[in-house]
C-alpha cells in the first residue's frame, strides 16, 4: 500500500497548504495584492509550461508534475477572483428584496469574467494535453472546477455553515448571496456524485497491472475528489473547518459569525 500512500499524502498536503497560502495572501492588506498577483502570474506561466512539458511524460514524475501544475493554475484563478482582479461586470451586493432568478443573475454578474477565465484555463490545458499520454493535469483541473462550482451553488441555495470567515473584507458584499438553510435539494446530489466519483477513481487506481504513472495520477485524483466531497460536508456538518487553516486566517476572521448572510425563506 506504500505505492498509494505517497501520492495520497502528497495530494492532501498540497491541497491543504495551497488553500492556506491563498487564504493568507487574500487577507493581507490590499496594497500587497498586486505584488501577490504578479508573483502568482509568474507561477501561472511556469505551471502552464510544466503542463505542456509533462503531457508527453508518462512517468510517475510526470503525473506529480501535471497534478501540481494544474492545482497551481487553479490557485491563480482563485487568487485573481478573491483579490478582485478578475471578477465580473457588477461586483456589488444585491438588494434584500431580490429573489429567485434575479438573485442568481446578480450573483453571476459578480464573477462572470472569473467564469470565463476558468473556461479559458481549461481550454488551454486541453490543447496542451490533447493526444498526449499524460492527461492528469486536465482531469485535476476539471475536478477542481466542477467541485468548486458545486460548492458555490450549494452556498447560494443554502447550507448550515457559510464559512464567511474565508471571505476577505473587500468581498464582504458576497455575503448577500450566501444562504443559511438546514438543507437544499442539490446537496445530496453533490455529495452522492462526489462519493461515487471518488470510489470509481479509487477502484481504477487499484486495478491489477496498472502502470505506475496511472496509479499515481488516479490516486491523487481520487484523493482530491474525496477532499472536495469532504469540503461539501463541511458546509453542513458542525465541524470547525476554519481550524484547518487557522494559521492563514486573521484572528478577527476566525471569530466572525454568519450574521452577515441573509437567510432564505
Amino acid at each position: 500500500m506504500g505505492s498509494y500512500a505517497a501520492p495520497a499524502v502528497y495530494a492532501v498536503l498540497l491541497w491543504w497548504f495551497s488553500t492556506g497560502l491563498i487564504l493568507l495572501l487574500d487577507h493581507l492588506p490590499r496594497r500587497t495584492h498586486r505584488w501577490s498577483m504578479a508573483g502568482g502570474t509568474l507561477v501561472l506561466a511556469a505551471s502552464l509550461f510544466a503542463i505542456a512539458r509533462s503531457a508527453g511524460d508518462a512517468t510517475e514524475a510526470g503525473a506529480y508534475t501535471a497534478f501540481t501544475a494544474a492545482l497551481l493554475v487553479w490557485g491563480w484563478q482563485e487568487m485573481s477572483y478573491y483579490m478582485g482582479f478578475v471578477s465580473g461586470p457588477r461586483p456589488v451586493a444585491c438588494a434584500p428584496s431580490v429573489r429567485g432568478l434575479d438573485r442568481f443573475l446578480a450573483a453571476l454578474a459578480t464573477s462572470l469574467w472569473h467564469e470565463f477565465a476558468i473556461v479559458l484555463g481549461g481550454l488551454a490545458i486541453l490543447v496542451m494535453v490533447w493526444g498526449q499520454p499524460n492527461t492528469c493535469a486536465l482531469w485535476t483541473y476539471a475536478t477542481l472546477v466542477l467541485m468548486n462550482l458545486s460548492a458555490r451553488l450549494n452556498l447560494f441555495l443554502g447550507v448550515r455553515n457559510l464559512n464567511a470567515e474565508f471571505l476577505p473584507d473587500h468581498l464582504g458584499y458576497l455575503a448577500c448571496f450566501l444562504t443559511k438553510k438546514p438543507m437544499n435539494l442539490l446537496f445530496p446530489v453533490s455529495v452522492s456524485l462526489g462519493t461515487v466519483a471518488t470510489v470509481m477513481i479509487g477502484r481504477a487506481a487499484l486495478s491489477e497491472g496498472i502502470p505506475a504513472n496511472d496509479l499515481v495520477a488516479l490516486t491523487m485524483l481520487a484523493t482530491l475528489m474525496g477532499l472536495a466531497t469532504l469540503e461539501h460536508w463541511f458546509l453542513m456538518l458542525p465541524l470547525p473547518s476554519a481550524a484547518l487553516w487557522q494559521w492563514s486566517l486573521p484572528a478577527r476572521a476566525i471569530d466572525t459569525t454568519d450574521t452577515a448572510a441573509r437567510p432564505q425563506d
